[in-house]
């Protein structure tokens, strides 16, 4: 604040000399009502008394703590031209800290204050101005300077400055912080910023770059140290990774420690080298094709124009320096280039071509052939598998055999199944279904082959066998078969059969046909007739029929899931005979 008017702005030569070197807070003029002062800004508290005590008058933000009331009191507030006192607290961030000079000067009381530990006094009531400097080490990071003041008597006057002594400053800055890097792929640049630091002798930055997996790093940064918080680069669009990291320099050239490592990764549009060296051979596989290997190569792109016309087309992909291209149609002149592909996509330029005929193969046979039966108790029989690579299949056999290995030469395929009229471009999934009449618990086994238009057959695929569902062996006989004639009918009775798969007990009736006497079998004989099926579960079953003393004969057969039994197989059935009540027929 001014006295009477007379506040006065300019540093004087003395502070100006001892504090050399070093950086002065900024002066500006002061807020006029802020209570809450940013940093660097002091606070400044004047009191009616000289004794700091009571409410203050004003509460106010300075610049810079450097005033001359002269003889009177301050301007712009109540306050006796003696007896007053001003407060003045600061608290900002020292950084990485170190050595500091703190100045004081003026007339009459002056205290200075370090996080409540006085560092320096000037302490009297005086009739002259007095000065003193005071050297000390300031730790690391936020700390409050206050400047204590009284005007007892007569004229009055204060300032005071601090700056780092760089001259014997071995305190290095604290590594920068709110370190972020990215890649502008506009501009093929690395970008990146971090946070001021806090330190008062910071004379700039530089910026250190390694490569991906190297502990070495190189200054990207120039000679000059960087003042601002940013900076690029431009970098090879190689897709190659880097790291970077920043570090602070103080005016006596102290140099952080790096800030954290930020990583960036450039966006690769540079292709790869052309391979050289590419040859072509025909073979009963396909088109042989070999070349010269490219470092740092992904991939290659392999391209094919047929008939010596047209366009080249991509025909396919090779992850080494060979590969054979099985879809060549046969007997057709096929020209072939090689590019590589690097690990972004980005592609060569293409060899020279290169001319070779295809003579008329065999197709190569199809894959991947499996067997499966769509309905467990069923003898239908799918069969799967990968089409043939070769252009001019026109169908495929399928051969069967209930012996192993299948043969193929000289036999007719079981089944012929028709590829599709259009081109296959990529492998395509065929299949066949086998529903002729086969044995249940039979083994039957299945290859295929591919046949080109011209007629010639490729080799079969890997054999794979089906077995049937069930067997051919029917239950056995039915044990305890008994039958008892009653006034409603024949009550049959039996013991039930124990094997697992059976279903049904199927029931004939027996009547003796013939001239002879029952059992007469040169003159007649047993016809028997289906008259019931009859639940597995149960063991008894009542034919109810007329009771007119007719002999019969009764056979309770077991039937299994597979449908097989012993009257289907002409094998031995369990019999019983019996004579019904009452009296036959005239």
């Amino acid at each position: 604040m001014t006295s009477q008017g007379r506040r006065r702005h300019a540093v004087v030569a003395l502070l100006t000399a001892v504090l050399t070197g070093g950086l002065l807070s900024v002066l500006a003029p002061p807020a006029s009502a802020a209570v809450s002062c940013p940093s660097p800004q002091w606070k400044a508290q004047y009191y009616a008394n000289a004794s700091f005590s009571g409410t203050p008058k004003l509460t106010t933000c300075d610049s810079a703590v450097y005033e001359n009331y002269g003889s009177g009191d301050p301007a712009g507030v109540s306050l006796p031209k003696d007896n007053f006192s001003v407060r003045w607290t600061m608290t900002r961030d020292f950084g990485s800290g170190g050595s500091f000079r703190f100045y004081a000067g003026g007339q009459d009381g002056i205290r200075v204050y370090l996080d409540g530990n006085r560092k320096l006094s000037l302490w009297h009531d005086v009739s002259a101005s007095r000065y003193k400097l005071v050297k000390l080490v300031v730790p690391s990071g936020k700390h409050t300077i206050r400047v204590d003041f009284v005007a007892w008597t007569g004229n009055a006057s204060v300032s005071f400055a601090y700056a780092p002594n760089t001259g014997v400053d071995t305190v290095e800055p604290l590594a920068p912080t709110g370190h972020f890097v990215w890649w502008d792929e506009a501009s093929g640049q690395a970008k990146m910023n971090w946070a001021r630091n806090k330190e008062m002798d910071l004379a700039g930055y530089r910026v250190y770059r390694r490569p991906a997996g190297s502990s070495s790093w190189t200054k990207v940064s120039g000679d000059a140290l960087l003042t601002n918080p940013w900076f690029k680069e431009s970098l090879p669009p190689d897709g190659r990774r880097w790291g970077y990291e920043v570090r602070a320099v103080d005016e006596k050239g102290n140099e952080s420690a790096g800030s954290i490592d930020r990583p960036v990764t450039t966006t690769d549009s540079t292709p790869p080298a052309a391979p050289t060296g590419l040859t072509a051979a025909d073979s009963t596989d396909g088109v042989l094709l070999t070349w010269n290997p490219v470092g740092d190569a992904a991939g290659y792109a392999v391209y094919r124009r047929s008939g010596g016309e047209g366009t080249y087309t991509r025909a396919g992909t090779a992850g080494s320096a060979s590969w054979t291209d099985t879809a060549a149609a046969g007997g057709t002149r096929h020209s072939y280039r090689v590019a590589a592909l690097d690990a972004a996509g980005n592609e060569s330029a293409p060899t020279a071509s290169v001319e070779v005929a295809r003579g008329d193969h065999a197709p190569l046979p199809p894959t991947g052939l499996t067997v499966a039966q769509p309905e467990p108790d069923s003898l239908l029989v799918e069969l799967k598998w990968t089409a043939s690579p070769s252009t001019d299949v026109s169908h495929y056999n399928v051969y069967l055999s209930s012996t192993s290995p299948v043969v193929t030469e000289g036999r007719d395929p079981w089944l012929t199944v028709y590829r599709p009229d259009e081109p296959i471009t990529s492998p395509a999934t065929f299949t066949g279904i086998d529903n002729r009449m086969k044995d249940y618990g039979g083994t039957y086994h299945y290859v295929v082959t591919a046949v080109d238009s011209a007629g010639n057959e490729s080799a079969p695929t890997a054999e794979v066998s089906a077995t049937m569902p069930g067997d051919l062996d029917p239950p056995g006989l039915v044990p305890g078969l008994t039958a008892t004639a009653q006034a409603d009918g024949v009550l049959l009775e039996w013991e039930p059969l124990t094997e697992p798969d059976l279903r049904r007990y199927d029931l004939y009736r027996g009547e003796w046909v013939g001239e002879g006497e029952i059992g007469d079998e040169e003159n007649g004989f047993w016809s028997f007739s289906h008259i019931a099926y009859i639940a597995e579960t149960d063991t008894s079953y009542l034919h109810r029929t007329t009771a007119d003393g007719e002999t019969v004969r009764y056979a309770v057969v077991g039937v299994d899931d597979w449908g097989n039994s012993r009257v289907e197989w002409d094998m031995p059935v369990s019999v019983v005979e019996v004579t019904e009540l009452g009296s036959p027929a005239p």
